[in-house]
């Protein structure tokens, strides 16, 4: 049986999630360490609600509108819009990417230019996916969400776009490791397996339920007639919220994960994203779970942070 060879993207997708594993591990003694560090340390990590109040004035002149979430969504559609209609065009017209594109991905992969003349109908799956979700995000920050005034570190909103975009590129990295296992030249319906019913469906399944939650959230702000009422912070209660504190965080995760099914269950680097969100989205989302117990006494002492039952 032959080993998954690990690529440049690999490694930058595996450093990402010890970073962030590194980042909830350090949180837990982090009162320990120098304050002017931790103040540092705190902002980087934290946003929105979770963000401490009384802070040096040199920390908040980094600050950009947590509402301006909706840029990452904004970039993340037009950019992997594109790239599936470059993709598009490798298969109907039979047109290769970009130089510039075929170097970055030769540099993150290691392969040569010409493996990346065939495109597979997972990555084309994977990609539409992914695409369509960013959409919904989009829509979802526009049109669903009540933001408050909260705020977002500029390193964060920087971190943020840059993701969106090297999401996109690891997408067509996939494509070596479909190449890799065998997966031949074949026409794209001729590729179809089981799998990709599958994780297509949990995809929208996850998808429905992530939106679910986030409506729930949106409501806490307005009233009846649809209106903002209010910008503070409400204790969250009904669904999966009675489960957890971050039931969205937890969709995320599931559809990261449907994704992986929908290439077959096989690319390393797409597993190792879906490490990253785990990391990523279990941070954020124990750091929401403090700031409810600390705010609300009468916080259910049942709900776990992140997973339901677990974590």
């Amino acid at each position: 049986m032959m080993l998954p060879t690990v690529k440049p993207v690999d490694i930058i997708w595996l450093l990402l999630a010890v970073a962030f594993l590194f980042a909830r591990c350090f949180q837990s003694f982090s009162a320990r360490i120098p304050h002017k560090i931790n103040q540092v340390f705190q902002d980087l990590i934290r946003y929105g609600k979770t963000r401490q109040c009384k802070r040096p004035h040199w920390l908040c002149i980094f600050d950009v509108p947590k509402r301006w979430f909706w840029h990452f969504y904004a970039v993340s559609s037009i950019w992997n819009g594109l790239l599936i209609i470059l993709s598009l065009r490798v298969v109907l017209m039979n047109k290769p990417y970009p130089q510039y594109l075929s170097h970055v991905l030769e540099f993150l992969t290691g392969e040569p230019t010409e493996a990346w003349n065939d495109l597979k109908l997972s990555v084309l799956l994977l990609h539409v996916l992914l695409w369509v979700h960013t959409l919904r995000r989009l829509a979802e920050c526009l049109f669903v969400s009540v933001f408050s005034d909260g705020v977002i570190n500029v390193v964060q909103y920087t971190f943020g776009l840059s993701y969106y975009i090297f999401l996109g590129l690891t997408v067509l990295c996939v494509n070596v490791s479909q190449s890799r296992n065998g997966i031949s030249g074949a026409p794209l319906l001729s590729q179809l397996r089981w799998y990709h019913g599958a994780g297509t469906l949990l995809y929208f399944w996850a998808s429905l339920f992530q939106h679910r939650c986030l409506s729930l959230l949106a409501n806490l702000r307005t009233g009846s007639s649809g209106m903002v009422e209010t910008l503070a912070h409400r204790m969250p209660c009904g669904d999966w919220f009675e489960l957890v504190s971050c039931p969205h965080y937890f969709a995320e995760l599931l559809i990261y994960g449907s994704l992986g099914l929908c290439s077959g269950g096989s690319s390393l680097t797409w597993w190792l994203v879906v490490l990253y969100v785990l990391f990523n989205q279990a941070l954020a989302a124990q750091l929401c779970h403090e700031y409810y117990k600390s705010k609300f006494d009468s916080y259910p002492q049942q709900r776990k942070a992140f997973i339901p039952y677990l974590l």
